[in-house]
């Protein structure tokens, strides 16, 4: 037998780690962090298998109904968290929402016949599955799922019943596919839906509707099913909310703003930043892009030093943002909780299968501010569980008719987007709505999610130092009304304003709490964490690039391009880069003319250009594509990869279909082999996008 050397030995050990590790899951050396979102920081740890088993979850909690999610914004969790509780308001059923990342369903086969379970799942990139459900999706299509009783082959779910709604966005390819994907598998597998598949479509702005008329659809094929009988629906709570008269915002034990007990005891452990325990970033450089009195574009770079976070070029930062002051005051005013926004409270479950959604003890204030999604539109169902706690009869009757109808509620509410408290304010003249128990707020209002960025900055060149390229969303409402301001792109630049000591004198400004709870964001510092991505550069420097990114939709394309640079600097010989970019005009909103200038006399780099409001007619990057057909050919025809980053909507689609055009003319072949070369290329990932 031949003897051992020493990289023998390393390889085997390594081997013998990753083994252990796999079938351990990481049990022998993990460390539990506590999570921010999903549950209190005060949760017992797991202490046993059985908590990770939804039947025995099921047995042990006497529930007959558990609604599974896959979500990365919240909607998805927000919607499953509806079914539930519509199900045991209006038909008495025992139900409960299941994380799906919080349970092993390798034992789905023992599922028992007389229970349901509800699917509602989202879809996001190209067709992916969200972070919580990916180990899921993983395991059910797998060829041959390992379940619990391997008896059963032909079909292990054969005793499942299921619903199943999907999430998704029409304007990308893979519309809905977690969702479709899910559904194909589980009726493989011998499971029976209960009617409809249901899909709810972003892209066209109907997703919330969607959503309604398929689970009324819904209840009614579950009711013909198992004979459900419609009760009168009534609030009952599942938490608990008390006030702490002998607790102070100001004692060290009550959070007023912290994402764990990590955070609160200032104990935070740099090997342990994740999504569910954020690292508090300094914001090294924040400067403004545009040359506009009336829009802004910043540029924002951070400092992941001291952190286990690292990036790798393509990646996303996600930025956990906070609520206004102006929304803060208006939601406590319209709630009567103005005076009372310091007062501590206590939340804690009734209903032993929720979570408490945020660390507690912890105060009105803190709640409003870092956990509720306040400044968003207020959905229709939303201010339907409303109607019952309205102050005055006009009110009342008012929000039942808003509510009442999808046209009313779109022309009142959607076209304007009025947030929660705006619609309140409006409907009863000034009169506080203080029947509403805040245990509802808590339950129904969707909780604060983090912003994705595409990361502007290469990796190649400082793993550290990632960079966002954000437009700051401010919409005009009508005239003598309140301009829409999103939260994330806000608190940026309130930042950066801030930071630069000069007040912000626009009108419509907001001001947020920079520098975060207890001041532990002072030295202008911001919770993030990195998602990774899978929009990523050829292997091979060499390989040509083509790139399309309007906007913002350059981000991405700017670390690319760095990259290519740096490589190039560094001897490595590099492939063609093209870039399309398109903005209204060169002198306001050309984002980063000077570097593409720099950069283009160092490495081979062509920038094409479309401002669509310097001519007579609009002019986008899709028509300098097709102008510029013949080079896109050539490129392709020496295995360049294409990009396209930016809105989903009309740019990717019109790009997608413009691409196949040119792959048509430019080779004579039919429209619809040029399409199939596009599809083609999407499948070997030759063909990628990043939209929104």
């Amino acid at each position: 037998m031949a003897q051992l050397d020493t990289l023998d030995i390393v390889i085997l050990s390594a081997v013998l780690f990753g083994t252990v590790a796999f079938f351990s899951k990481g049990t022998l050396w993990g460390k539990k962090v506590p999570a921010f979102a999903g549950a209190s920081a005060n949760a017992a740890p797991s202490s046993g298998s059985n908590d990770r088993s939804i039947v025995k979850k099921l047995e042990s909690s006497d529930r007959q109904v558990v609604v599974f999610y896959g979500s990365q914004t919240g909607t998805a969790e927000d919607y499953a968290s509806r079914l539930a509780k519509e199900g045991h308001s209006r038909f008495g059923l025992k139900t409960m929402v299941a994380d799906l990342d919080d349970y092993d369903l390798e034992d789905l086969d023992t599922f028992p016949s007389d229970k349901l379970a509800m699917f509602v799942m989202a879809t996001y990139g190209e067709g992916e599955p969200t972070d919580n459900a990916a180990p899921f999706f993983e395991f059910i299509t797998d060829d041959s799922p390992a379940f619990s009783d391997p008896e059963d082959d032909d079909a292990p779910l054969a005793k499942l019943n299921y619903v199943a709604f999907g999430l998704g966005n029409s304007t990308y390819e893979h519309y809905n596919a977690v969702i479709k994907i899910l559904d194909e598998n589980l009726t493989k597998l011998g499971g029976r839906r209960v009617g409809d598949l249901g899909m709810g479509d972003d892209g066209a702005g109907t997703l919330e509707e969607d959503f309604l008329s398929w689970k009324d659809k819904m209840w009614e094929d579950v009711g013909a099913m198992i004979g459900l009988e419609e009760r009168e629906a009534t609030y009952e709570p599942v938490l608990n909310v008390s006030e702490l008269e002998d607790l102070s915002s100001n004692d060290d034990t009550v959070y007023v703003g912290e994402f764990n007990q990590y955070h609160l005891e200032n104990k935070v452990d740099s090997k342990t930043h994740s999504a569910s325990n954020p690292f508090i970033a300094p914001v090294t450089v924040a400067t403004e892009l545009f040359n506009s009195k009336s829009r802004n574009c910043l540029h924002v770079e951070l400092d992941l030093s001291g952190s286990n976070l690292k990036f790798t070029t393509g990646d996303h930062i996600a930025v956990w943002p906070q609520n206004s002051e102006r929304e803060i005051d208006r939601f406590l005013t319209v709630f009567g909780l103005k005076d009372k926004r310091d007062a501590v409270i206590d939340v804690t479950t009734i209903d032993p299968t929720a979570k408490v959604p945020f660390p507690t003890p912890t105060t009105y204030d803190a709640v409003i501010r870092y956990h509720l999604e306040i400044s968003g539109v207020v959905s229709r169902q939303f201010l339907i569980t409303l109607i019952g706690f309205a102050p005055t009869e006009e009110s009342k009757a008012e929000l039942t008719r808003i509510g009442g109808s999808k046209e009313v509620f779109a022309e009142v509410v959607t076209q304007k987007h009025l947030n929660i408290a705006q619609v309140l304010q409006s409907l009863s003249d000034g009169v506080a709505w203080t029947n509403v128990p805040f245990s509802l707020i808590i339950e129904t209002i969707n909780h604060i999610q983090p912003r994705y960025y595409s990361i502007s900055s290469s990796a190649y060149i400082d793993k550290t130092k990632p960079t966002i390229t954000a437009v700051v969303e401010s919409i005009e409402r009508g005239e003598g009304e309140d301009v829409f301001k999103g939260i994330s792109s806000n608190y940026l630049l309130d930042l950066k304003y801030k930071k630069d000591g000069i007040e912000n004198t626009m009108p419509s400004a907001v001001t947020y709490a920079i520098e975060g709870p207890r001041k532990k964001y002072s030295g202008f510092k911001i919770p993030v964490h990195i998602r990774h991505s899978n929009f990523k550069l050829p292997s091979n420097p060499a390989t040509p690039i083509i790139m399309v990114g309007p906007g913002t939709g350059v981000a991405p394309f700017r670390a690319f391009i760095h990259e290519r640079a740096a490589q190039t600097e560094a001897g490595v010989s590099v492939g063609e880069s093209v870039l399309f970019f398109g903005s209204r005009n060169s002198t306001e909103d050309f984002l980063y003319k000077e570097e593409w200038e720099a950069i283009a006399k160092k490495m081979p780099f062509t920038l094409i250009t479309a401002f669509s409001r310097e001519g007579a007619t609009k002019v986008y990057v899709q028509h300098r594509l097709a102008e510029n057909a013949e080079l896109v050919n050539k490129l392709l025809l020496q295995g360049a990869y294409f990009y396209v980053c930016g809105d989903a909507a009309r740019m990717a689609k019109d790009v997608s279909a413009g691409l196949a055009k040119i792959i048509s003319t430019q080779r004579g072949i039919s429209e619809k082999q040029g399409e199939d070369i596009v599809k083609s290329m999407r499948s070997q990932n030759t063909y990628q996008e990043d939209v929104w």
